[in-house]
């Protein structure tokens, strides 16, 4: 099957950095996962009021309160169909943000031809569904923005409670890095959440089996 971010890019997805390339072109017949592991540089969030937000985060492994340096990272890309029978392909993030605690952002990412747009299901359930804006830079990096945002069931989520994302992914070649940038804002509230680090990439083979870990518990059908 073809990579929901190469749907999505089509023609500029070939002006991506060819190790970006690569790592978002994971499509279960080339490589079935891409697993990333480094070290935050800084994971951070606004100011103390938008604790009790970042709390409720938890519960559904989306955002959290946590903030630290150095903080060691993993993300898992996995590509696979979906119930619905929908090219899909997992963000799940870890965090160590203390020797006794890890903390998990998952999302799962499906393209939808008719709209041409990504989705992006945030947490173990799916509950809030996100138009994503992709695009390519000058230097072949990745750049995605969101966009509009609905519960499950269709109903549009009220701009006090949501966060506009930002994310900004390159490849550094002397350093020989993944480096991500990640800044999550309330139009009303301002800055919630974000980090910035860097990580290396290993390949998952073709035909590997996806680990249920990566799954949502329950999938969204709204495209």
């Amino acid at each position: 099957m073809t990579s929901v971010f190469e749907s999505a890019l089509r023609e500029d997805f070939g002006r991506l950095h060819p190790r970006l390339r690569r790592r978002f072109g994971v499509d279960g017949e080339t490589d079935q996962g891409c697993v990333g592991t480094g070290v935050m540089n800084r994971v951070w969030r606004g100011a103390a009021f938008t604790a009790p937000f970042l709390h409720v985060g938890t519960l559904r492994h989306v955002l959290f309160p946590e903030t630290g340096t150095d903080v060691p990272f993993t993300i898992e890309n996995y590509a696979y169909r979906d119930t619905y029978d929908r090219p899909t392909l997992t963000f799940v993030r870890t965090f160590q943000v203390r020797s006794h605690r890890r903390r998990r952002f998952d999302a799962t990412m499906v393209y939808h031809p008719e709209r041409d747009v990504i989705i992006d299901y945030l947490g173990t359930t799916q509950h809030v569904a996100v138009d994503l804006d992709v695009s390519v830079d000058s230097a072949g990096g990745l750049r995605i923005r969101s966009g509009p945002q609905t519960f499950r069931g269709g109903f549009g989520c009220p701009a006090a409670l949501t966060g506009d994302a930002e994310v900004h992914e390159w490849f550094d070649d002397k350093a020989e890095r993944f480096r991500i940038q990640v800044t999550v804002t309330n139009r009303r509230f301002g800055p919630l959440f974000g980090y910035y680090g860097s990580f290396t990439a290993n390949y998952i083979r073709a035909g590997a089996p996806v680990p249920a870990a990566v799954r949502p518990l329950r999938e969204n059908p709204r495209g």
